[in-house]
């Protein structure tokens, strides 16, 4: 894939923008490798994922020059990057670990095409996993009282070790609006249940005492209003009624690690777009 790229956009719905956006490429002799495309008839909003390439060098200035001139036209907003740039994460986590077991192997093995620089956490547990992998790992601590300057202090770590995507990896603490708006569409988070149903504190003894016939889990971008943000994934496991609960436990956290790597991977292929309180995903 040397000198293949991405480009995504979305812009207001309207004829012609797929005859121009592969014009471009057309004209520049560069090829389409896969092209996917959306119209909501609800929003009225397009949504496009286009892998091209290779280009004769690394750069696509010259195809930005012509994209740029297209966006002011149909209103676009797009971006370009390399399919070779793996997004920077950063992974927060609090006492349960299976999450960020999960994300590490998989980025150490090449599964998910991502860089982790960065751990925070608000217990010390996984400093030694951390340490493993060779990832810096960031023990904040936090209370009511000192929320907001743990907050700060996790906003300078994203600003100094330049990081694109911050996610949840049962990381139990509620993020506060600042946070939320400063990473707004960039925070993912691992909701153990299947929204929107039993949401809180421990939704798997919800679920027994309920006696649901599945349980699952929901990936979603972290906004102000908890556990409300758009769903990117979501799965299920059939349980049934000689199941405790840390069975349903043990079964969930199979399926948590699951949707949330196939969220985190999503993303990183430049798949998932937002689309109101709902999401796009190619």
């Amino acid at each position: 894939m040397a000198n293949d790229h991405f480009l995504t956009l979305s812009c207001p719905d309207k004829p012609g923008i797929v005859h121009a956006v592969t014009g471009v490429f057309a004209a520049a002799k560069v090829n389409i490798i896969d092209l996917q495309q959306f119209s909501d008839p609800v929003t009225e909003k397009f949504f496009m994922r286009v892998h091209f390439g290779p280009t004769a060098t690394e750069s696509t200035e010259d195809l930005r020059a012509s994209f740029d001139k297209l966006a002011a036209e149909y209103t676009w907003t797009y971006d370009v990057r390399p399919v070779a740039q793996k997004p920077r994460v950063l992974i927060m986590v609090s006492k349960i670990g299976h999450c960020l077991n999960d994300l590490l192997f998989r980025a150490k093995t090449g599964q998910l095409p991502i860089e982790i620089p960065l751990i925070v956490s608000n217990h010390p547990d996984f400093a030694p996993l951390a340490a493993s992998y060779g990832i810096e790992f960031q023990h904040l601590p936090v209370t009511k009282d000192t929320k907001a300057a743990q907050e700060g202090k996790i906003l300078e770590l994203i600003k100094q070790h330049n990081i694109e995507l911050v996610v949840l990896a049962r990381y139990m603490q509620v993020l506060s609006p600042t946070l939320c708006e400063a990473m707004s569409g960039k925070i993912i988070n691992i909701h153990h249940s299947f929204l929107p149903s039993f949401k809180g504190a421990k939704p798997y003894h919800q679920a027994y005492d309920r006696g649901v016939k599945i349980i699952g889990a929901s990936a979603h971008f972290v906004t102000a209003d908890l556990d409300e943000g758009p769903i990117i994934e979501q799965r299920v496991a059939r349980v049934d009624h000689s199941m405790s609960p840390k069975a349903l436990v043990d079964e969930g956290s199979n399926v948590e690690s699951q949707v949330l790597a196939a969220a985190v991977k999503w993303y990183a292929e430049r798949r998932v777009f937002l689309n109101g309180t709902r999401t796009v995903v190619f």
